[in-house]
């Protein structure tokens, strides 16, 4: 339970930081709102973690209905997120039956 309880410290701190760095960065109607958004999408941390088979639960499809799309959108083309398969993330709307366009993954110029 300990490392369970670490563990979600630690994606949470880590959630905390992403969001306060790309806030004020995103142009984009959810740009104010990134870090709420990742939030609403911590149900579906286990659905979205590499190589995960497990398919999303009700709360997670229910975040994902809420935040709509494209706030899905900006969070699968944000910063990288630690334990996040950016693929299995663009399928969420898909396995959670959400008739969203699918996002576009933006480039990044490096």
């Amino acid at each position: 339970m300990e490392n369970k309880a670490k563990t979600m410290a630690s994606l949470l701190a880590i959630v905390v930081v992403i969001g306060l760095c790309v806030q004020g960065t995103v142009a984009h109607p959810c740009g104010n709102t990134f870090f709420s958004a990742l939030v609403q999408l911590l149900p579906c941390r286990a659905s979205v973690a590499p190589f995960s088979p497990i398919p999303p639960n009700e709360a997670c499809c229910n975040a994902v209905r809420v935040l709509g799309q494209p706030c899905l959108c900006v969070l699968v083309n944000g910063p990288p997120i630690s334990g996040v398969d950016r693929s299995l993330a663009m399928q969420l709307p898909e396995k959670c039956s959400v008739n969203f366009e699918p996002c576009e993954l933006v480039k990044k110029k490096e």
